[in-house]
């Protein structure tokens, strides 16, 4: 019989060029808790990406660039899960309604952009690492990496902060204290790190280029969202 897959001819339980089964499981029960378990299993799954990135982020994310891209989540399905455990938590709690003021602007395209991303915070995360990651390449220069590799590297980080942003959401909302405030804090602590050590983690002043490149990155991007939203609001007069 022939792969399915690749239309490879197959002479045992898998291929042999693509390895798909010959023969595929049905969709069960079993089925689906074997693909629960391997989602959070501790030792490949997102939990142990959680804890790998929160200990030794630098370290991990260079080796899976450079070495092993079978231990840790893969970086935009990790992005954009974390970003929706943030979202869900916000929606559920209410929690930006109370930080979030657009008097007199709540017809500006700006505004309506704004809000479109405030509700995708996966493609919202994906688009300002782009804008970052410029920034990375221009100030981390002599590392050699390319701008696909940067990009990679602020998924991971990214997503640790969409989770810390994530723990203080939920905690703001059982406790009813404000706490985001200190989540960015906190966030941008960990963005600061994490990619300082990516780099070279004894450099103390890669941690300020580091700094300085995600300031420059949001702000250029709120900055191109600005423009669109004018151009659009001047294209539609």
């Amino acid at each position: 019989m022939n792969c399915k897959n690749c239309n490879n001819e197959i002479n045992h339980n898998f291929c042999a060029n693509c390895g798909q089964p010959s023969v595929l499981k049905r969709i069960d029960g079993h089925y689906i808790i074997h693909e629960i378990e391997h989602v959070l299993h501790f030792e490949r799954g997102i939990l142990f990406t959680i804890r790998e990135l929160l200990v030794n982020p630098g370290q991990n994310i260079r080796n899976y660039i450079s070495e092993n891209r079978s231990r840790l989540v893969k970086p935009v399905l990790f992005i954009i899960l974390s970003s929706l455990i943030y979202s869900f938590i916000s929606h559920y709690f209410h929690i930006e309604e109370e930080y979030l003021m657009h008097e007199g602007m709540e017809n500006s395209s700006f505004v309506k952009i704004l809000g479109w991303f405030q509700a995708n915070y996966g493609y919202m995360n994906i688009l300002s690492g782009m804008f970052i990651a410029v920034w990375l390449k221009v100030f981390f220069k002599k590392y050699k990496y390319n701008f696909f590799e940067l990009l990679i590297m602020l998924c991971f980080v990214l997503g640790i902060s969409m989770l810390i942003f994530a723990f203080f959401a939920l905690a703001e909302g059982v406790f009813h204290i404000k706490l985001l405030h200190i989540a960015g804090v906190m966030g941008i602590i960990y963005l600061t790190w994490s990619t300082g050590s990516f780099f070279e983690k004894k450099k103390i002043n890669n941690y300020l280029k580091a700094l300085t490149c995600y300031l420059l990155g949001m702000m250029t991007f709120l900055i191109f969202i600005l423009a669109l939203g004018i151009t659009i609001d001047l294209i539609k007069k």
